[in-house]
């Protein structure tokens, strides 16, 4: 017997002229709904934030929320109908479901383009202000910058080369804290970009980091570069006195890293003991509120993040400019399909030809990449109830109330110099979109989500605000404020009022509840290769390598029986080590696999018998960029890692709301051939939250080491390893010529080699014509990708950036990288050993201490040295400095097309 109800118990119609409901539950195919006065019966079960039609909809007939047109039916929908396009059917393909879905979709992505009709455009008044003012407890800075909410130190990296850097000074100086309780956190910005001669987002970059040095809650700031990078110390204090910040009213100081490792980290350690008294004479005093500018941001969104979450933004955002402050409204792209509720209220015609003019130059450069902004909606998003980004901009827009009216459209990380209501260009990628507000001074972050994102950022907190209490009580440990109280029956005044009592006691000083969990994320908005859609065609029609190693001339007698390693054997195979890996799918998911693997080094577990350490690959992708080939790319470098030799369980962490989830991983290994089943999968939001989730890989971990046997140990030789060898900047004819002979013997013994297409060696007659067969010789392997036979191969590089080099390369199932360095030591990888080698002797002088392997004297010498450097490495005799000292790093490439959604 079918089971029946109530529409309002089971269904949501966010405006009355609305045709299509949302299920405020998974509703099964059959069930009866009486709906005012008709009778409906689903055709297919409709998950919990899906669709379904409350009135017959005719062919060619718009479908409507808030409403809004969202797309256009393709056939005739009648009451009832489950309403669904081909994009969600896709998406909810790779998922494990346990019913049924239409066979085809019955309405298409379609809205007219908005047009600005300036001929009858009116001038909306501003709200009325109240006559009286509230106060928090602020840290009162000069009158340019502003009052701040938190009071903390930051080591502010002007390029993703000192990101490591940074973050080891911060470690450093934890323990500090507990003897200056004003200064509120030390705080690390590492991020990824100014690592590539010419940046696209320069100026971006530049206006971002500027307004980070500025902003109220940073009590001191140490801007860290090492001189030679696209973004320099010079160029930032540069742009901040051209563009008057107020930088002499921050403690401040700019450091140039020269020479080694420990001894700059020595340096900074010092200039950061000497601030922190005064950043601790540093004291909160009653202040406006007027003097609060908030960020407005959704991720994980559902369909009710524009019936609970986002309204209740909108009427916080409201109050809070009637009181003389400031809000910002930003993810461009998550607004398309909005324009004509966004721009219902304007403060003039001016900002709304400037939005407009932004949205579409959003559209012009996705476009450059072969994407469109409108495939911003991630798989969590489609799996939530939002189909496509109509939907998603139509409720992602209502963080601007309908009575505010939308006063200034600005450049992302533009300053908010004046009260009201701004909207700020930005991709719909978190925390890209969250650091351009930052940098335009927000001193507090709003984030609502549907599936309950864990997103903070290190010196602003966010308050997070969930849309549903089931999903509120699921994550009830990382979520701060639970908007799913409007849907059952709080008035949106009520619940306002009391967020808004909340934000000031956070704004006073009250840790939120992502700044209790002790983890942060920084991402800027990252650069973008193409500047026009010239190399389009040719970059959407490349073929990938073949696989099939490289010829190569073996006139070098192989010398395996002159030189044994000891290995570990691995089933199948032997490896030179055995680690644990957790592999976030997503960049949300990052920080949280580290805490995870920082916990279980520090219990030990399965260390030493079994494992010689845990590892989290953190990095920024996964959410919020296009697909494609991007996105291919991103998935056969993370596959890579899932199949490395030297890993030896290996536990897969989503956050649950972004592109590239578990099961979307899972498919992907099945379409390359990988078996998924003798993987841990483990999800943030799905599992219960940080605590819950932790537990479960523990477990997991915990479950795999006893099964585990005895570990045994053979001896190989040069057969047995896998190298890969990279360069920086120009090779000596000495250096390459041993290179080349190093490169024959092992190839020639029946192990592996591979370099990178982008490393100066390949250029060099000496290595190259000495060692290959034919000229013009094209790549073996795709960047990122898993290599399944011995001999010599080049990877590609779609990256001048060293990091993102090493990340390609290391996926390719090296166990270890000789690099030879030329400029300067450069990041390691978090667990495939790095080498670095130099024979340049003003580099030897002058990174002693970061060298592994001085190259001098007698060339014919060199490669038997560093044959017994590997020796080392492999037995773990010897750990490379770098590596030692913290200075890891891990980065993927975005490829040629790769650009932020």
């Amino acid at each position: 017997m079918n089971v029946s109800y109530r529409f309002d118990e089971v269904g949501r119609l966010p405006l009355p002229g609305d045709n299509v409901a949302v299920a405020t539950r998974q509703l099964d195919a059959g069930t009866i709904i009486y709906y005012q006065d008709q009778t409906l019966t689903l055709d297919y079960t409709v998950m919990e934030g899906h669709r379904f039609a409350v009135k017959a909809i005719a062919p060619g007939e718009a479908l409507l929320s808030w409403e809004l047109p969202f797309g256009v039916a393709l056939q005739s929908i009648q009451p009832g109908s489950y309403v669904i396009n081909k994009s969600v059917l896709d998406a909810l393909s790779v998922r494990s479901l346990k019913f049924s879905l239409p066979v085809t979709p019955n309405f298409a992505d379609q809205v007219n383009p908005y047009v600005l009709d300036e001929g009858n455009f009116q001038p909306a008044p501003a709200l009325p202000a109240y006559p009286d003012t509230r106060t928090f407890l602020g840290y009162r800075r000069s009158e340019a910058r502003g009052v701040g909410t938190r009071n903390t130190i930051v080591l502010l990296g002007t390029t993703s080369r000192t990101g490591s850097y940074v973050k080891q000074l911060a470690a450093r100086l934890q323990g500090e804290l507990q003897n200056y309780p004003q200064v509120e956190g030390i705080v690390p910005v590492a991020h990824t970009e100014g690592g590539t001669e010419q940046p696209n987002n320069l100026e971006l970059l530049l206006r971002t980091l500027a307004g980070f040095v500025v902003n109220p809650n940073v009590g001191a700031v140490l801007i860290v570069d090492y001189g030679i990078e696209s973004v320099t110390n010079e160029m930032v204090e540069a742009y901040l006195r051209e563009h008057n910040y107020p930088i002499d009213e921050v403690v401040h100081r700019f450091l140039s890293i020269k020479g080694g490792f420990q001894d700059n980290l020595t340096i900074g350690e010092a200039i950061v003991r000497d601030w922190l008294p005064i950043v601790n004479a540093m004291e909160r005093t009653p202040e406006s509120i007027s003097n609060l500018k908030i960020g407005l941001q959704c991720g994980g969104s559902d369909a009710f993040s524009g019936i609970s979450a986002n309204p209740l933004l909108g009427w916080i955002a409201q109050e809070l400019i009637r009181y003389g402050g400031a809000a910002s409204l930003a993810e461009t792209d998550e607004l398309i399909g909005a324009e004509p509720y966004v721009l219902q209220k304007v403060r003039d015609v001016e900002t709304a030809r400037k939005f407009l003019t932004l949205v579409e130059e959003f559209r012009e450069r996705t476009a450059w990449h072969g994407s469109n902004a409108e495939g911003n909606p991630s798989g969590g998003n489609k799996y939530r109830g939002l189909y496509n980004i109509y939907l998603k901009s139509i409720g992602a827009a209502r963080k601007k109330d309908p009575a505010t009216r939308l006063d200034y459209a600005i450049e992302y990380g533009g300053l908010m110099k004046d009260p009201g209501y701004y909207f700020m260009d930005s991709p719909g990628n978190d925390l890209e979109s969250i650091a351009g507000q930052v940098a335009s001074g927000c001193n507090l972050i709003f984030f609502t989500t549907g599936n309950g994102s864990i997103t903070n950022f290190p010196f602003v907190p966010t308050v997070k605000v969930v849309t549903t209490t089931r999903r509120f009580q699921l994550l009830a440990n990382d979520m701060d404020i639970n908007a799913g109280e409007y849907l059952e029956g709080v008035s949106m005044d009520e619940l306002g009022k009391q967020a808004f009592e909340h934000s000031i006691q956070i704004a006073s000083g009250q840790r939120s509840v992502g700044e209790k969990a002790g983890h942060s994320q920084v991402q800027i908005w990252r650069n973008w290769q193409q500047t026009d859609a010239s190399q389009l065609d040719t970059l959407l029609n490349v073929s990938l390598p073949t696989g099939e190693p490289i010829a190569i001339r073996t006139d070098i007698a192989a010398t395996a029986d002159q030189i044994r390693f000891t290995f570990t054997r691995h089933q199948d195979r032997l490896a030179s080590d055995n680690i644990g890996l957790i592999l976030p799918t997503s960049l949300c998911a990052g920080q949280v696999a580290n805490m995870i693997s920082l916990r279980l080094n520090k219990q030990g577990m399965g260390q030493p018998g079994h494992l010689s350490r845990f590892v989290a690959l953190a990095h920024t992708e996964g959410c919020g960029n296009s697909g494609g080939q991007p996105e291919q790319l991103y998935a056969r470098t993370m596959i890579g890692y899932v199949t490395h030799p030297l890993v030896k369980h290996c536990l897969l962490l989503e956050h649950g709301c972004e592109k590239t989830h578990n099961d979307f991983m899972r498919h992907e290994m099945e379409e390359m051939g990988v078996d998924p089943s003798r993987l841990g999968f483990a999800s943030i939001q799905l599992d219960g939250g940080i605590n819950k989730v932790t537990q479960k890989v523990e477990e997991w971990f915990a479950d795999q080491l006893s099964a585990t046997g005895p570990i045994t140990k053979e001896t190989a030789g040069l057969e047995a390893l896998r190298v890969g060898i990279l360069s920086d900047g120009s090779v000596t004819d000495a250096a390459s010529e041993q290179l080349a002979i190093l490169t024959k013997m092992i190839v020639g013994a029946g192990g592996m080699v591979v370099v990178p297409e982008n490393s100066g060696l390949l250029s060099t007659s000496s290595y190259s014509e000495d060692l290959l067969t034919t000229s013009n010789v094209k790549p073996s392997l795709a960047y990122g990708e898993h290599a399944l036979q011995t001999g010599f191969h080049i990877m590609e590089t779609p990256t001048e950036h060293w990091v993102e080099t090493v990340t390609g390369l290391a996926a390719t199932g090296v166990e270890l990288i000789i690099a030879l360095v030329h400029r300067r030591p450069m990041q390691t990888h978090p667990f495939v050993p790095m080498l670095q080698v130099a024979s340049d002797p003003s580099m030897q002088q002058t990174y002693a201490n970061d060298l592994d392997l001085l190259l001098t004297g007698n060339p014919t010498a060199w490669t038997d040295q560093i044959l017994e450097s590997c020796k080392q490495v492999i037995e773990h005799s010897y750990t490379p400095r770098l590596y030692q000292q913290g200075n890891v790093d891990f980065q993927l490439t975005r490829g040629f097309l790769g650009v932020s959604l």
